[in-house]
């Protein structure tokens, strides 16, 4: 029996109401509308721009014959690899034990909140898929307020608020630092009075840190040196290592925690089984120390700080507010400054305000409601990809190896981004 929708009456009540995510939604609206023949800006789509490097690519090719079935955590000498890893980035120490592989972080996480009964905390405004895996799952989940004022960011004061109204509540608080949505991050004091409540809550911390590599000035920092025995880190390497359609990601437990490990490693077997070996085996080659490797994330860090930073001036210079972008490749822009001329517009919230400027300068940016903002607000997120990470790499390493990377080496490399900055600019002038 179905409504009069057309949506079977038997759906379970934890996926009805819920869309395509939004990001997979815009990639393919945005492709929709190029096919017929529009020009399109991509800042909406969080995909990185440079290519997989050399000897991690090599690596797969050599291992494209392997085919046998994986140990459900992962293959042992890609573990070894980044418990070592985790010790010579960051001074944690883990053992292989310790680190669980996935077919990307996105599955551990819905397996990991399938398997704990806390309730999922989360900042306003998170990634968009970290709401809806809980709304499948059937578990409640709890947005803490944060302010434009404070980047955005969780304040120690707004989780304190939050834990201390039930002390006793299982609590899962998840942090995303570099930031998706915002770009912005955390000073190791912010980060050491987080970990402080979340461990006066005994609370269950998964850092999602795969934006970590890419911090701009290659200073981040894990909050698991401040709170180790409650800690869950996610990354992989869809990020930093350009490898998004591959597939991989990992978690790295605390002992403490084997047994919420141990219970995630049952969920796996009954519904991923393992990961791509052929991926396993070349990712060992990712997490061990390799001078390509090195001088590779070395200039994309450049890049997407000089890429992000034009991008905030040209905004700023527009009357839009938004945090500076420190790490990764997004920007937050408010442009509530134009309400009014916008409301006359018929535009009264970010998914309208998204497909208006899509539609009328083919730039496309992300609704913030997909991330936990209030449907009348009109920021979004922008991502700054749409440019030839290859090309802009071998620019940077070579005629500007030992220069700023100024107006001049965006004019060649991202010349699509600064379209769109014109584009946005002239729309912005023409709706005042």
């Amino acid at each position: 029996m179905a409504n009069n929708q057309g949506t079977p009456a038997n759906l379970n009540l934890n996926v009805r109401g819920l869309r395509k995510s939004a990001t997979l939604a815009i990639n393919e609206r945005s492709r929709e509308l190029a096919s017929q023949g529009k020009d399109i800006y991509y800042l909406g789509f969080g995909q990185s721009p440079f290519p997989v490097p050399e000897p991690v690519a090599q690596a797969l090719r050599d291992n494209a014959h392997q085919k046998d079935y994986l140990p459900v955590k992962g293959l042992y000498p890609l573990r070894e690899a980044i418990a070592a890893y985790w010790k010579r980035v960051q001074g944690l120490e883990y053992t292989a034990e310790d680190i669980m592989i996935s077919p990307g972080s996105k599955e551990l996480l819905f397996i990991l909140q399938l398997v704990y009964y806390g309730d999922l905390v989360i900042p306003s405004p998170s990634w968009v898929s970290y709401s809806p895996q809980a709304t499948i799952i059937g578990k409640r989940v709890h947005w803490v307020k944060t302010l434009p004022e404070n980047d955005w960011k969780l304040t120690p004061e707004e989780l304190e608020n939050l834990c201390k109204s039930d002390p006793n509540r299982p609590r899962i608080i998840i942090l995303n630092y570099p930031s998706n949505p915002t770009g912005a991050t955390y000073s190791t004091e912010q980060l050491q009075q987080i970990a402080e409540i979340a461990r006066k809550y005994n609370a269950i911390l998964i850092s999602d840190e795969i934006y970590g590599e890419l911090d701009h000035n290659g200073e981040h920092v894990s909050i698991a040196r401040y709170y180790p025995e409650g800690t869950i880190i996610s990354s992989g390497l869809s990020k930093w290592c350009g490898a998004g359609g591959w597939r991989m990601g990992m978690f790295t437990f605390p002992s403490e925690l084997r047994w919420l490990q141990n219970a995630c490693a049952v969920v796996a077997s009954e519904t991923y089984t393992s990961t791509s070996a052929p991926v396993q085996y070349a990712a060992i080659t990712a997490y061990q120390e390799h001078p390509v490797i090195e001088e590779q994330l070395i200039q994309s860090r450049r890049i997407l700080k000089a890429a992000g930073n034009y991008l905030y001036n040209r905004l700023q210079s527009m009357g839009v507010s938004m945090p500076k972008p420190e790490g990764g490749f997004y920007l937050f822009p408010n442009f509530s400054k134009y309400k009014a001329a916008l409301t006359q517009m018929g535009i009264h919230n970010s998914g309208e305000f998204c497909e208006r400027l899509l539609s009328d300068t083919g730039v496309a940016l992300l609704p913030s409601f997909d991330f936990g903002r209030p449907s009348d607000e009109l920021t979004a997120r922008l991502s700054y990809v749409d440019f030839d990470g290859e090309a802009a790499l071998e620019l940077a390493k070579n005629e500007y190896a030992d220069k700023a990377l100024d107006q001049a080496f965006l004019e060649r490399c991202c010349p699509r981004m600064i379209e769109a900055a014109n584009r946005m600019e002239e729309w912005i002038k023409n709706i005042q």
